[in-house]
């Protein structure tokens, strides 16, 4: 930690020196949190042990940001992780050699254009298309006071240097307006992703497929909507997947067309200190057929949901038969509440029901009920504690029909800041 900080100092120094013509306002911030979990029976049965696991982890963010005015900002964003024991920075003697860069971009605005260039993030449709840091350029154009343009450029892979390199570039294309209507928010997307020959980095997306892809064109077409009514807060997402893969066997190349959909409805309200909300979601999966009908996002998709099968708070591992983070042939539906005990106390309950959209391999679909607990107790002002209790009721798309069938289970606790 202390060679990290010279780092920063050495950073701010450097940039003192370098622009000495500039003023420009130095700004700090960060995260930190530290979490103790105990999962158990993740994969569906309790014969194995598999990924039972117990314990505790470290993570810092540190942020760095040179202002040199309202226009013009420099912003980075490093980060260390450790499982404590581990050898990252865990075990004893402490001295840890990796350091994460998240961010590092420049935060340009030109009049009504700003742009953002460089490793950054962003979110697309609540995380159900994309949720990730990313290398490219974020140039937003405020039309009005209430339509802003943002065009996204995202660089997923570069081919590198050589013949044909070019052919294996990934890239992401999209335009996400906002539209303020009143009590709605609308932000219609289109998003094209594509790659003419995708077959030298199969291992960095995901592939629902079982074969090779060469070629790869994708675009997403949908919507986010958010309404204020009254008391209560409605949202919407949808989103169509058109588009093609091709498809290399050790015959041919086959060409099949990708037709599929996500569908999200969520809503919440207050009363008094009660807080109740619901969400649902489908992402159409593939059965059979000529075309590929299962919703599928390359790579950074995240979208968190339930505790053990969607991640959740402890986010270190998620139930055998589940999608996780990567909404694909799913439907789920959760009803909770959060009630405010005290000034300091907010206690919550979640009931979780999924199921897969079509069949696994063995015909089962039901992933099961899953029942998740917490409470969040402020510690000090800006240091909060996080509890959390989670039991699924395994369906048989999660024990897989196992003999030794058993029902996941999680417990843990973070302690967390941010500053």
């Amino acid at each position: 930690m202390r060679k990290f900080m010279m780092f920063l100092m050495v950073l701010a120094l450097a940039f003192t020196f370098a622009v000495p013509a500039f003023a420009f306002e130095n700004i700090f911030g960060g995260y930190w949190r530290t979490r103790m979990y105990m999962d158990k029976n993740f994969t569906g049965e309790d014969e194995t042990e598999a990924a039972d696991v117990t314990q505790v982890d470290t993570r810092t963010r540190l942020y760095y940001t040179a202002k040199f005015s309202d226009n013009f900002k420099f912003v980075n964003k490093f980060e260390m992780d450790a499982v404590w024991g581990d050898s990252a920075y865990g075990d004893i003697g402490a001295d840890g050699v990796k350091v994460e860069v998240k961010n590092s971009y420049a935060d340009m605005t030109f009049d009504r254009t700003n742009v953002k260039l460089g490793v950054q993030g962003t979110t697309l449709c609540r995380g159900f298309l994309f949720d990730d840091d990313f290398a490219g350029a974020v140039v937003t154009v405020k039309a009005s006071d209430t339509l802003s343009i943002p065009f996204i450029w995202i660089k997923a892979f570069e081919g590198g240097y050589g013949l044909d390199a070019n052919d294996a570039d990934f890239d992401y294309y999209a335009i996400y307006p906002t539209m303020s209507l009143g009590k709605a928010t609308v932000k219609p997307i289109f998003l094209y992703a594509y790659s003419k020959d995708s077959s030298n980095f199969d291992n960095f997306y995901t592939n629902p497929f079982g074969e090779d892809l060469t070629e790869i064109g994708l675009f997403f077409l949908g919507a986010d909507v958010d309404v204020n009514v009254g008391p209560a807060s409605v949202w919407f997402t949808g989103i169509y997947e058109g588009g093609s893969v091709d498809i290399e066997t050790e015959v041919e190349t086959d060409s099949v067309d990708v037709k599929a959909y996500l569908l999200a409805l969520g809503a919440s309200t207050d009363v008094d200190k009660l807080s109740i909300h619901g969400q649902a979601f489908y992402a159409s999966g593939y059965d059979s057929g000529s075309d590929y009908e299962g919703f599928w996002v390359p790579a950074g998709q995240s979208y968190y949901w339930a505790e053990i099968m969607g991640y959740g708070l402890i986010d270190n591992q998620v139930s055998a038969g589940s999608c996780a983070d990567q909404i694909s042939n799913i439907m789920a539906l959760n009803l909770g509440a959060s009630m405010k005990a005290t000034d300091k106390l907010t206690l919550g309950a979640d009931l979780w029901f999924a199921q897969l959209a079509e069949d696994d391999a063995n015909g089962n679909s039901d992933l099961g009920t899953e029942i998740d607990l917490s409470a969040n107790y402020a510690l000090l002002d800006n240091v909060s504690l996080d509890v959390v209790a989670a039991y699924l009721l395994a369906g048989d798309a999660t024990t897989m029909e196992s003999a030794d069938d058993a029902d996941p289970m999680e417990i843990g606790a973070q302690v967390s800041f941010s500053f």
